[in-house]
């Protein structure tokens, strides 16, 4: 797996998806590094590279469906639930609304999710966790049990750690670490 990430990296990197230099985040914060999901998982080389960690982390977990809040998880879980009914073990997608659509069906949670279902949440990124833990209230509210978080980058500014205080099993594929660091995640 850590080849697997490596790569990942290295495509972040040739992308563009990884970017230095003055960035105002989501969250308020002011940060040297930004990572532009978009850029790896709309690639078509790296939409598979990272379904394929996911779908690595997701082994024996018997998920049922993969979903996140909208924007940045859609290419991802468009990718993880085509690669995995690629190989046999199909895994439905979701995506959660910021807020609960006023027509039409008047959903928060879009795609295949029901009651019960045993979900991992997937982001591009995390930093204080705010659109991690939309998705997840969204989720349990609607009577899921949330079962994997897994993102892309960490950024290592509280949300990680957030999320395993409150009892959630929480991976990423890419640490940016505090020194200005990249770790890939291994051991995997």
């Amino acid at each position: 797996m850590s080849d697997l990430t490596e790569a990942i990296l290295q495509l972040s990197k040739e992308t563009g998806a990884i970017k230095f230099g003055r960035f105002v985040l989501t969250s308020g914060a002011v940060s040297n590094r930004y990572f532009d999901g978009k850029l790896l998982t709309l690639h078509p080389v790296g939409s598979r590279m990272v379904a394929e960690a996911i779908l690595k982390l997701l082994d024996g977990l018997n998920i049922d469906a993969v979903g996140g809040l909208v924007i940045g998880a859609i290419p991802i879980v468009t990718a993880v639930a085509l690669l995995s009914a690629e190989k046999g073990k199909p895994i439905s997608a979701f995506i959660v609304r910021e807020t609960t659509k006023e027509h039409g069906t008047q959903r928060q949670i879009e795609g295949y999710f029901k009651e019960g279902d045993r979900v991992a949440i997937v982001d591009d990124v995390i930093t204080r966790g705010g659109s991690v833990e939309k998705a997840i209230k969204a989720v349990e509210s609607a009577g899921g049990k949330v079962v994997k978080v897994i993102t892309i980058v960490d950024r290592h500014e509280g949300g990680a750690d957030k999320l395993r205080q409150q009892g959630y099993d929480f991976t990423p594929l890419i640490d940016f670490l505090p020194d200005g660091s990249v770790k890939c995640h291994s051991g995997l």
